[in-house]
């Protein structure tokens, strides 16, 4: 099973409460910091909430 590189690209000011809380559980919260998770389904879903506000990679392992 491969790995995600998630950044989050944008502020969470503003932003509706479970999107705030999707971003703080992905590990994330500021602008331009990174994370790596395993790929799941789950980890793919959170991604899709809050597609606005990060980019994602694949990582080839």
């Amino acid at each position: 099973m491969g790995k995600l590189k998630i950044t989050q690209v944008r502020s969470i000011i503003g932003r509706m409460e479970s999107q705030k809380r999707t971003i703080k559980a992905l590990g994330l919260g500021r602008p331009n910091r990174t994370v790596i998770h395993e790929d799941t389904p789950q980890i793919r879903g959170m991604v899709e909430v809050v597609r606005h506000l990060v980019v994602m990679e694949e990582i080839a392992e």
